[in-house]
């Protein structure tokens, strides 16, 4: 992997989008929740849903969408967002598709932070990656996924939410969560 991490350096288009660059090293220690990563995975007949990773709990939530659209998916990432505390909406780091083109718009509303990976370095947001790996196990490429439900698309994350990951120490993304929000009160 070395020999592609060259070709990651901030693009010409930084004053636009914030670069991933621009992050604080401080969240590579995975410390505190609220640290998200997100992605769309797509299905056939140009289907989409989004998904969200917390970087420390692994804690993922998958989203239904209406299109791919950036107004799409702007208003599924914005009732997403709004419906949790502020203290776990600390930033987002998404790679550079046009679907999030209206991110100053969700940072306005959200106040989170949009950061963006550079081109063709996935494992800048590797927690998604890998995410996205176990959520294929449900939705196989070439799966029409605008026949899944949002309920549906709630219990693979639940599943997903209640697997013990060696990463955790065997530990379930839930229980991590669990346990943070305790520490919080």
């Amino acid at each position: 992997m070395a020999k592609y991490r060259n070709k990651c350096r901030p693009t010409e288009d930084a004053n636009i989008a914030v670069s991933i660059h621009e992050r604080s090293k401080n969240i590579d220690r995975r410390r505190s929740l609220g640290h998200w990563e997100g992605d769309l995975v797509s299905g056939t007949n140009n289907t989409h849903i989004a998904t969200l990773v917390d970087r420390k709990s692994r804690y993922t939530i998958i989203v239904k969408l209406a299109g791919k659209d950036a107004e799409s998916v702007y208003q599924a990432l914005l009732a997403v967002f709004m419906k949790m505390p502020a203290e776990h909406r600390k930033f987002l780091t998404w790679d550079r598709g046009m679907e999030l083109a209206k991110h100053a718009d969700l940072t306005k509303e959200t106040g989170m932070p949009v950061y963006f990976c550079d081109p063709q370095c996935p494992w800048q947001r590797g927690t998604n990656e890998n995410t996205n790996g176990l959520i294929r196990q449900y939705f196989p490429k070439k799966t029409d996924l605008s026949t899944h439900s949002q309920k549906r698309l709630n219990e693979v994350a639940n599943q997903l939410n209640e697997r013990p990951r060696k990463t955790l120490k065997f530990k379930t993304p839930s229980h991590m969560i669990d346990k943070s929000v305790a520490l919080m009160v």
